[in-house]
This record gives structure tokens, C-alpha cells and sequence, in this order.
């Protein structure tokens, strides 16, 4: 019988860069403290780490059509364990700004590889059921995450959280060379030129640009609660530990998406309607949290059904992104998790310094409807 790589590696490898940014959250508060920084700077260690994650999404995409797929893996996964051991012994805030930087550029390995190796391996139709149950396992990362950041940072503050993550990143490395399979057989020289000739062509591609806007505006969404809730919950009295275990309201909504997605496109609805649905309804539900967010911690409810709407839109969104881009899969995908990744960062930069979660939700799930808006009339 013939090997393949293991779905259940390949989906915990997926989940594995949301795994250890929520693992990082509940801790936010302890390094305000512990290096005396502003709350600004704190969620600066976020929006870095998206941007340091894009330009790793674009270099291992590349890699992964010159050196093949495994050995970009585990090279990442290397990188990344050395962003994580320095930031276990990080004497100040600028150290463990770079550590994060470093972690984030190599833990995207586990975004783009795994993405890359799915779409070698399924067609299209396969694929987007592939990507259904990723979704599913996505809900139970940030449940996992955040709980066990909770515990250790009520055990061994954020050094706790970065000794763990270096455990992690050493039992993924092992992992990864035992399972994982090469799907990708032949060297290909990629030169800057045709790097950027794709880049230029994409650029030109309206359904990759309002992809990109799209996954931005969702992942912000999603992003948001990590970075500002945690001060939030703060300020209304509420230990690390009540956040923590505030994940698993999320994270039911994740699972309740993953599953109503994958029961839809069982019954052949087709996915850009889903798409169009759950960004309008995300947008109803960010006017509630608005609302909300100055009257204690109720602003979770809403916060249910955005990330609902998340795992029903993204799984829809990454599985047909490329599908004419077959011939440069891996450049492609490194390209496009690139323009993403830093529109994130960027987003998530600016809700740093606009510090208000309503507003924050309110103005990115504006633009995502905005964003369906304009398209659908250029089409037209």
C-alpha cells in the first residue's frame, strides 16, 4: 500500500502557529509588568510577530519549491525553536520582542508547508472537504491554547509559556521527520525575477486581492479578542485564569462553524454564498459588541458567532484561493499567505493604538463587507 502523510500531523500542524499565539495571551498582562512597558508596546509583540510571520509564510513557500516541502518544515520548525529558547531567557523587552520576531518567522512553516503539501495531494472538490475538517480542528486549538497558556501563567509566567513552546517545537521536529512524506520530487531554481512577475501577477488578480482583504478583516477580527480582551478582563477584576477559560465559548463557536460549513458543503451550498453570509452577520455581531464592551465581559456572546462566521469563511476562502495557480503552488501560496499576513500585522497594529475592541471589530468587519461590496460591482 502506498504511504501518505497523516491528515491528523498535517492538521495539528495547521493549527500549531494559532496554538501558540493564544498560549501566549493570557500572559500579556504579566509582561506589562514584568519589563514595565505600556499596553501599546505589549500588543506590539502581536502585530510584529503577524508581519515576521509574513515574510516567513513568503520565504518557506518559496523553499518549499526549491528544497521540497519536508526540509522546509523542519528548518522552520528549528528556527522556530530558537526564537522560543530566547525568549525563555530574555533579559529585556527589546530581546524578547526579537525572539518573538524570530519564533513567528519560523513558525510559519506550519502554515504554508502543510497548505502546500494538501494541495499536491487533493483536487479540488476533496480539498475544500480536506480543509472542513481543519476548520474543525482549528476550534479546539485556541481552547488548548488559551487554558494551558492560563495554567502556566499562573505557574511559571510567560518563561513557563516559552520553556513549553520549546518542548513543543523539539517534539514537532521529531515528529516531522519520522512522518512527514516529500510530495514534491524535483529541485526548481526560483530567481527574483519570476518571484516578482508572480507577485505583479497576482497583484492584478482582483479574487486574490479580495481573498487577502477578507482574511485579513476576519483574522484581525479574531486577533483583536486575543490582544485587548486580556486588559479587559483585567480591568473588571478577572484572573488569567477566567480568560483563559473563556476559550472555550470561542472555541465552540469555531467547532459550531467548522461543523455547520462542512454539513453545507456536504448538501452542495455553494461557498461563495457562505462567504457573503457570515460576513454580513459578522458584521451584526461586532455592532453588538461595541455595545458590549463597556459593560463587563458580555461582549463574548457576539464574539461567539464571529468566530463562527471565521471557520466557516477561511477554510472556504484558502481552498480555492489558488486553483489557477497549480503549476507554482508553493510560490503562489508563499506570496499570498505574504500579502495577508502583513495586512494583518498592519490591522493589528492599528488596533493596538485604537486600544477599543468594539470600535476595532466594528471598523474590520466593516471592511470585509466593504470589501464584497466593491468586488461583487467589479465583476459587474
Amino acid at each position: 500500500m502506498k504511504k501518505t502523510n497523516p491528515i491528523w500531523l498535517l492538521t495539528v500542524l495547521v493549527m500549531l502557529p494559532q496554538f501558540v499565539e493564544t498560549i501566549y495571551s493570557p500572559v500579556l498582562p504579566m509582561v506589562q509588568e514584568q519589563f514595565r512597558v505600556h499596553e501599546e508596546a505589549v500588543t506590539l509583540t502581536i502585530s510584529l510577530y503577524f508581519i515576521a510571520f509574513a515574510l516567513g509564510v513568503a520565504f518557506w513557500g518559496v523553499q518549499c519549491d526549491r528544497i521540497g516541502r519536508k526540509k522546509s518544515l523542519e528548518y522552520g520548525l528549528i528556527t522556530y525553536g530558537i526564537g522560543t529558547l530566547t525568549a525563555v531567557f530574555s533579559p529585556d523587552f527589546i530581546i524578547l520582542l526579537g525572539a518573538r520576531i524570530i519564533s513567528a518567522f519560523g513558525i510559519s512553516v506550519g502554515s504554508i508547508v502543510t497548505q502546500t503539501i494538501l494541495r499536491d495531494t487533493f483536487d479540488k472538490d476533496n480539498l475544500n472537504k480536506v480543509f472542513s475538517w481543519i476548520g474543525i480542528g482549528l476550534s479546539i486549538s485556541p481552547v488548548i491554547g488559551m487554558i494551558t497558556g492560563s495554567i502556566l501563567a499562573s505557574s511559571g509566567g510567560h518563561q513557563g509559556v516559552f520553556i513549553t513552546l520549546f518542548i513543543i517545537s523539539i517534539l514537532f521536529l521529531i515528529l516531522s521527520r519520522k512522518k512527514i512524506l516529500e510530495t514534491h520530487h524535483f529541485t526548481k531554481e526560483i530567481n527574483l525575477k519570476v518571484l516578482v512577475s508572480l507577485l505583479m501577477r497576482m497583484f492584478r488578480d482582483q479574487e486574490i486581492i479580495r481573498c487577502c482583504l477578507l482574511i485579513m478583516s476576519f483574522n484581525v477580527l479574531l486577533f483583536s479578542y486575543y490582544s485587548l480582551a486580556p486588559f479587559i478582563f483585567k480591568e473588571n477584576h478577572y484572573s488569567s485564569y477566567v480568560f483563559g477559560y473563556s476559550s472555550i465559548i470561542l472555541a465552540c463557536g469555531t467547532f459550531a462553524g467548522a461543523k455547520l460549513n462542512r454539513f453545507l458543503l456536504l448538501k452542495n451550498i455553494h461557498p461563495e454564498y457562505l462567504i457573503k453570509m457570515s460576513t454580513f452577520s459578522t458584521l451584526a455581531a461586532s455592532v453588538f459588541i461595541w455595545i458590549l464592551a463597556g459593560t463587563g465581559i458580555y461582549f463574548i456572546i457576539p464574539y461567539f458567532f464571529i468566530v463562527m462566521a471565521f471557520s466557516i469563511v477561511i477554510p472556504n476562502i484558502l481552498s480555492t484561493a489558488l486553483i489557477h495557480y497549480k503549476n507554482e503552488t508553493g510560490s503562489a501560496g508563499a506570496l499570498l499567505g505574504l500579502i495577508y499576513y502583513v495586512l494583518i500585522g498592519l490591522g493589528l497594529v492599528s488596533i493596538g493604538f485604537i486600544q477599543n475592541l468594539g470600535i476595532s471589530c466594528v471598523l474590520f468587519s466593516g471592511i470585509g463587507v466593504c470589501t464584497l461590496f466593491f468586488f461583487e460591482n467589479k465583476k459587474h
